[in-house]
């Protein structure tokens, strides 16, 4: 008996602790939609609906459209539409965007909600970039980009859940007592919990992507991709030229695996990619002529018809102009200002200048092939020569001239 007995308060308890400790999830899915924030919305419903604990879930739409693939998108939107537990669709917090396949995604839950002043529309194509892309959802409704007020007022998909919807807490008192439908039946919302001297909510837990998925994410924009691909090739220029200590290069290497990975998920034009490759080659080759200023604003110019042409899946997913004039500033000023005022510290002394130096006689550092670096009476100096001079290391070497940031060298 006292064994029941105990058995039977253990279980009460469990009970109670069980009702005591529902949460509401909110999943952030901000951003371009890729395969990994896909994949974490699956699965973080899935987890949810697990765990027992969760009362209901919220994804937190925030997107301008989906690069995934449409399989992986039409998963997703099916687990919405019939899901193991509420999920509830909130696109904000104000002002937000939902376009393309993530707009789907929205009108596919039983309860869409979308906080005031956000844009939802450009349903079609559903994958952007790809215009015979299969919609996840039913778009007889409206086309185009229809305004937030007017979609809630005429068409009833969406509910707006008011002027304090800024946050998932004003989310959750609106859902209290809503029935909402998953694939085991109608579920009665209770999102709210009684206390000595009044209500409060459930606990709400926001569920981000991995540290691994947010790194490789922050390439997952137009303009993201295009600032770290121009970010990695500067600063690999500018190591070579300035002969650091390895910061630049790593920081040049880790650049350009983001970018790598934003040219993978992202609907780029390729000739726009080639475009500012070339265009970053030229300023760093105009930088080696000794700064040819013409050559170095072709290829800023060549950067800013890359940088606003990156993508064809407008008018969902386009370049940040913002975005865009940051990297082609930042990368005028490394060719044009940061990189020679290192050069000019890392190769020159104060009391002797290059044009003193012709003439002088030294041992050459690395081999000259053609370029490389000289010792001249202990100071290391950027030089070239002719490829038939064979300089190598420790081989004497002459100043026969001077070529912009470059001293000519012969054999004596």
């Amino acid at each position: 008996m006292f064994a029941a007995f105990v058995a039977t308060f253990l279980a009460s308890s469990l009970a109670v602790a069980q009702t005591d400790t529902k949460t509401a999830d909110v999943i952030d899915l901000s951003g371009v939609w890729d395969e990994r924030i896909i994949d974490f919305a699956i699965d973080s419903i899935q987890a949810a609906a697990d765990s027992g604990s969760v009362e209901y879930v919220v994804l937190a739409i925030d997107s301008e459209g989906v690069v995934a693939g449409p399989d992986q998108l039409a998963e997703l939107a099916a687990l919405v539409a019939e899901p193991p537990l509420p999920v509830i669709t909130w696109i904000g917090a104000s002002p937000a965007k939902a376009f393309g396949g993530a707009a789907q995604v929205a009108l596919a839950a039983d309860v869409a909600l979308a906080a005031p002043g956000s844009e939802i529309g450009y349903l079609e194509p559903t994958i952007a970039g790809d215009d015979d892309s299969a919609a996840v959802a039913d778009l007889s409704a409206f086309t185009g980009l229809v305004d937030q007020a007017l979609l809630v007022e005429d068409t009833d998909l969406f509910d707006e859940v008011g002027p304090d919807s800024a946050a998932p807490r004003q989310v959750g008192q609106y859902l209290d007592g809503r029935e909402v439908s998953t694939a085991g039946g109608v579920v009665v919302l209770r999102t709210v919990r009684e206390f000595e001297g009044g209500v409060t909510n459930l606990e709400t837990i926001i569920r981000e992507p991995n540290l691994l998925d947010q790194f490789f994410r922050l390439a997952a924009s137009p303009e993201a991709a295009f600032f770290f691909l121009v970010a990695g090739l500067t600063l690999a220029a500018f190591e070579f030229y300035a002969i650091g200590p390895g910061i630049a290069a790593g920081t040049a290497a880790v650049s350009l695996v983001l970018a790598g990975y934003g040219l993978a998920v992202l609907p780029v034009r390729w000739w726009a990619v080639a475009l500012a490759i070339l265009a970053v080659l030229l300023m760093a080759w105009a930088y080696q002529r000794g700064g040819i200023f013409l050559f170095t604003v072709l290829g800023i110019a060549g950067l800013t018809v890359a940088g606003f042409s990156w993508t064809d899946a407008a008018p969902q997913i386009g370049p940040s102009i913002p975005g865009v004039l940051l990297t082609i500033g930042s990368a005028a000023f490394f060719f044009l200002l940061a990189m020679p005022t290192v050069a000019r510290s890392r190769f020159s002394t104060q009391t002797i200048g290059r044009e003193g130096l012709i003439g002088r006689v030294g041992r050459a550092v690395t081999a000259l092939t053609p370029d490389g670096e000289v010792d001249i009476d202990g100071a290391v100096w950027r030089a070239t020569s002719h490829r038939e001079a064979g300089i190598s290391p420790g081989d004497p070497i002459e100043v026969v001239g001077v070529e912009g940031w470059f001293l000519e060298v012969d054999v004596p």
